[in-house]
């Protein structure tokens, strides 16, 4: 079997020694690069899982943030009809007091009117008898002084 090795140049020293390097290499850079490397992507991957479940959870918060202010905006719109409808409904009290206070004060208004234009006719005519009564009293004095002429 040497004579197969020597034929084909390989030295058993030299080969015994380059795997005993190749082995010290290993180990080496296992021990010096591999292991803190995996360490780096085993910290990046649980990151990176923290994250996602973190993501997830805010997902599901922000649903129920959703749900929980459609829920409240639809109590809100429920409560604003309510305050509208009974707002409408105070108007149109006042609007139907204010609308009686002013038949009755118009109802006032054109009975003083009335009793003041009847009070007026009455001294029209009470100053109108006056006059008529000295008219004719001035008509009857004329009428007796040419007579008495």
């Amino acid at each position: 079997m040497e004579s197969v090795l020597g034929v084909f140049g390989i030295d058993w020293h030299l080969l015994f020694a380059q795997g005993v390097n190749f082995l010290v290499l290993v180990a080496l850079l296992t021990w010096l690069l591999y292991k803190p490397v995996l360490k780096i992507v085993r910290e990046r991957e649980a990151v990176i899982a923290k994250g996602v479940e973190d993501a997830e959870a805010a997902q599901a918060k922000l649903a129920e943030a959703d749900t929980e202010v459609r829920s409240k905006l639809v109590t809100a719109e429920t409560e604003a009809e309510r305050v509208v409808a009974t707002a409408r409904e105070a108007a149109n009290e006042e609007k139907a007091r204010i609308v009686s206070d002013a038949n009755a004060r118009a109802a006032a208004a054109l009975a003083d009117s009335e009793a003041r234009a009847k009070e007026a006719a009455a001294k029209a005519l009470r100053d109108s008898e006056k006059e008529i009564a000295r008219l004719s009293v001035l008509a009857a004095e004329k009428v007796l002084r040419e007579k008495a002429k």
